[in-house]
């Protein structure tokens, strides 16, 4: 248990003399570190959410309902998902043909828009991290030059930049590796869920091309972007 306890203060003093060692550039380093984590577990725990909701069965059972030409029973079976793809088909199914196909276009934006927040915001740690880091190794350079140019030559200086030098680049390359791997796996789902929200509007315009107009209900809200 001591050590247990001592640990956080250990942590924090290695983390400080980390940053010490690495010169000024470390501060925007460690911001965009803090930056980058912090959207990684957001959108993590969203996706998470996300795909806990996804609901198959009741998408099957829509269909089903469409198929059998049972357009109120479809709307009832969607109505309250947090799925999606069913969300999205449930805006669709409170409109006629052909302002049908606009409102699954529109919902499906929405939910699109939600998944790919702040994916463009990760994409810019992944390029910006390397630079700061290249930042600190040529300022970590000039004050080595520094050195060995002043009147007298002190080793610990010349290592000094060096190191500080290596530990910017080391940090910057660190940031941009631990977001990259996140940003990846993030656009796979997304261009997993336009597939899915795509096949979905898809057989929905077909199932409901041959139905009869009815009086649609009152249009529930969109999704929030």
């Amino acid at each position: 248990m001591f050590p247990a306890l001592l640990f956080p203060p250990l942590l924090a003093n290695a983390v400080m003399e980390f940053m010490h060692r690495g010169g000024p550039i470390m501060i925007p380093v460690a911001l965009t570190a803090v930056f980058a984590i912090g959207i990684v577990a957001e959108h993590l725990v969203w996706w998470i959410s996300s795909l806990r909701h996804r609901d198959p069965a009741r998408l099957e059972s829509i269909y089903a309902a469409l198929e059998g030409q049972h357009l109120d029973e479809a709307r009832q079976r969607a109505a309250g998902s947090a799925d999606p793809v069913v969300r999205m088909i449930e805006c669709g199914l409170h409109h006629q043909p052909p302002s049908l196909q606009g409102a699954l276009q529109v919902a499906a934006g929405l939910e699109l828009h939600k998944a790919g927040r702040f994916l463009s915001a990760m994409d810019t740690i992944v390029t910006l991290a390397p630079l700061l880091g290249l930042l600190g190794t040529v300022t970590g350079i000039m004050g080595a030059f520094a050195s060995i140019g002043g009147t007298e030559l002190a080793v610990e200086k010349v290592t000094g930049g060096i190191g500080e030098a290596l530990i910017a680049t080391a940090a910057g390359l660190g940031i941009a590796i631990f977001t990259l791997i996140p940003l990846n796996f993030f656009h796979a789902r997304l261009a997993r869920l336009q597939f899915d929200l795509e096949a979905a509007a898809t057989n929905v315009e077909i199932l409901t091309a041959g139905l009869p107009a009815s009086p649609a209900p009152a249009v529930p809200p969109l999704p929030r972007p």
